[in-house]
């Protein structure tokens, strides 16, 4: 098992938290085969979680959350558009 960093999760959430207001494109593994694919701006960062608010065809708004540590494992990829 890989092990993490604590100055490995203190990049990402750097990284992270520079770019808020910034729109991205997640994708993120769910297990199972699932894989969800999602547009958005990161709205809001917190100290183990970051928000990133989405909206559909229908213009309803979506808040989605995922870990630091999840862009580290590789189960959510993040690209900005």
């Amino acid at each position: 098992m890989m092990m993490m960093r604590k100055s490995d999760v203190n990049n990402v959430r750097r990284e992270v938290t520079d770019n808020i207001g910034r729109r991205v494109k997640i994708k993120a593994n769910k297990g199972r085969r699932k894989i969800s694919i999602a547009e958005g701006v990161i709205t809001e960062t917190y100290p183990s979680i970051f928000l990133i608010e989405t909206e559909d065809d229908k213009n309803n708004v979506r808040t989605m959350s995922f870990s630091y540590k999840d862009v580290l494992t590789k189960d959510v990829k993040m690209m900005l558009c």
